[in-house]
């Protein structure tokens, strides 16, 4: 008969994650930087050690700068490797926008893409085409030239025949009319849904190559080095003096470079001997190739020293290890911290704070433990006056009593036994005092469902008397549901407004038909009328106070929804159904509770 009490989950806010966030921290970390700082000042001490002993370590200073060269292409590769992320980011985002709207015509995913290709400046457009080439999204609404000739376009092309995001080599981009770009392009298959059908899409997202080349420009491999990319295919995506390989003026021997993802040789292929370096982008497949020449790295050879290189290395092998477990040592607790507060900042404000270490860590524990109890003590405090206040609050409403309700019906009283209906008057009389003994319950606020049941039943034989027999009614209610608790007046608001407003004003007989039922565990309570009935504008106002009744009982509708939802719990309340000319339907729903588990629940929720 009984419903379990019901558990309610706090909301806890959500974590805006990205790559190059996570990626951004771990590079700003203790751990790292007193790591990266160690292993500097140690290889520095070494170089320096080398050169006071030029004469015998010449060639490791070639070694050094060979190595120098290899670090800028590495952070050439870095930096390309990280923008190319940031485009599968966005490309990703664009995707996940498209997959998740139920419509690709509807006008907030163009207003989404719109906001994407203005969070950032080298997006020059996102567009979606259809495996025969009809164009479906476009943003920025341009108008499409004609003769794009898409089928002959690898962007196009290269999707039917990988699941993976394709990068095109730069290009000019022809598909729009507006100015000319030099754009690189992505494009991937992907499913939209189009007036509710599933389909499948070429998606087009294109990045102003301007980006990439100024990334490039900045490399400088001495006086005359410089560095050049290619694309998979081997064809050049850039390169510094490519107007002159356009001419057949400069020639680079790419088949070499097309072998390896990754390595380092000497190239005498064009009469000059150059350090070729090669790394591979993960995210497009490009190869990033760094020429520095050879006259330029070192002026005079020396012979290789085995006591400097072996030296070198086990200088380098011990600091990187001291370096390592130093800073774990010392950024352990720090780390353990931020995991603890990261919980706190999810909303878990019960999670101690315990860690050991450095003074400095502890105090700060210490002093972070503090100010949680401390919170916790005001958001009980706040919780427990915000509660006491609106039950406060109810209980004055719900106290009152309308005294046009008292005065007409001893109005009524007084007429009859004018009239010598002595039968009717002890009739109204005994349901008068019942009707008020149960409305004051001795100061209680929580009755029995047979309660609240006779005291509507006492109300409405007032009212009949007082109507003239204008109306019928009738109550009916489950045997199991009668023993249950309740809040007490929940039903006298809701019939005064059948009447008055609903059958009142009806030339016809009125009936009120009242149900009380569980329904798993749940108390349905019905109230029906065939009055007047209620326009959609009423009903959408009912519940927030603006529509009630002018000579109501003064609780109203609102308060008893209110109160439902303040002892029971938000999901529970009042529900309408009405229609003009055809009668109201008015259904409470709230947890078959009795009288032990209910003030069990009302002093959990105090509590908490």
């Amino acid at each position: 008969m009984c419903r379990e009490k019901p558990h309610f989950f706090p909301l806890r806010p959500q974590r805006p994650l990205g790559g190059t966030i996570k990626l951004s921290s771990k590079l700003r970390s203790i751990q790292l930087i007193i790591t990266v700082t160690f292993t500097f000042v140690a290889v520095l001490v070494a170089v320096l050690v080398s050169f006071m002993l030029y004469n015998k370590f010449a060639k490791t200073a070639e070694e050094n700068a060979n190595l120098n060269m290899q670090q800028i292409i590495e952070q050439v590769n870095y930096n390309l490797e990280l923008y190319a992320k940031g485009m599968r980011n966005i490309y990703e985002k664009a995707e996940a926008q498209i997959t998740l709207t139920p419509d690709i015509g509807a006008p907030m995913l163009k207003e989404r893409m719109s906001t994407l290709l203005e969070s950032r400046e080298d997006l020059v457009s996102v567009a979606l085409f259809t495996p025969q080439g009809e164009l479906v999204l476009n943003v920025p609404g341009l108008e499409m030239r004609h003769n794009t000739q898409l089928e002959n376009q690898s962007w196009y092309t290269s999707p039917r025949r990988t699941s993976e995001i394709s990068f095109s080599a730069p290009h000019i981009q022809n598909l729009f009319k507006s100015k000319y770009t030099w754009v690189v392009s992505m494009s991937k298959l992907i499913q939209y849904r189009e007036a509710g059908v599933l389909k499948t899409g070429n998606l087009l997202i294109d990045f102003n190559f301007g980006t990439i080349d100024e990334l490039s420009k900045q490399v400088k491999l001495g006086k005359r080095g410089y560095a050049y990319i290619l694309d998979s295919l081997g064809n050049i995506v850039y390169h510094p003096q490519q107007q002159l390989i356009y001419a057949g003026l400069k020639y680079e021997n790419v088949e070499p470079v097309l072998e390896y993802a990754y390595r380092s040789y000497l190239d005498e292929s064009t009469g000059e001997k150059r350090f070729i370096t090669v790394r591979t982008l993960a995210e497009t497949g490009w190869k990033i190739v760094g020429v520095a020449y050879y006259d330029e790295i070192v002026t005079t050879k020396r012979d290789l020293n085995q006591f400097l290189s072996w030296f070198l290395a086990v200088v380098i092998l011990c600091v990187i290890i001291v370096s390592v477990l130093l800073s774990a040592r010392i950024s352990s607790p720090i780390r353990k911290l931020e995991r603890t507060v990261k919980q706190v900042g999810e909303g878990d404000l019960n999670t101690p704070i315990n860690v050991s270490g450095a003074y400095e860590v502890e105090q700060l524990s210490k002093r972070f433990n503090l100010m949680l109890q401390r919170i916790r003590q005001l958001m009980e405090q706040i919780i427990y006056e915000q509660e006491t206040k609106r039950k406060g609050e109810l209980e004055v409403l719900q106290s009152q009593i309308n005294p046009h309700f008292l005065y007409n019906t001893l109005n009524s009283v007084i007429r009859l036994a004018e009239r010598g209906k002595t039968d009717e008057v002890v009739t109204m009389i005994h349901s008068l005092s019942k009707f008020f003994r149960i409305s004051l319950s001795k100061g209680k606020n929580i009755i029995t469902v047979q309660e609240e049941l006779d005291h509507i039943r006492h109300y409405l034989v007032i009212q009949s008397f007082r109507f003239k027999n204008k109306f019928k009614y009738e109550i009916h209610a489950q045997d199991e549901v009668l023993q249950c608790q309740t809040i007490k007046l929940i039903l006298q608001p809701i019939v005064e407004n059948a009447l008055y407003h609903g059958i009142e004003m009806m030339p016809d007989e009125g009936l009120i038909s009242i149900r009380a039922e569980l329904q798993n565990k749940l108390i349905v309570i019905t109230i029906m009328d065939n009055g007047l009935g209620m326009s959609k504008e009423t009903l959408s106002t009912i519940l927030t106070g603006v529509c009630k009744s002018g000579t109501g009982s003064g609780v109203g509708v609102r308060n008893v929804n209110e109160r439902i939802k303040l002892y029971y719990g938000r999901e529970f309340g009042i529900s309408f159904e009405s229609a003009i000319e055809e009668g109201t339907t008015v259904t409470l729903t709230f947890p078959a509770l009795v009288s032990q588990e209910l003030d069990e629940e009302k002093e959990g929720g105090a509590q908490e």
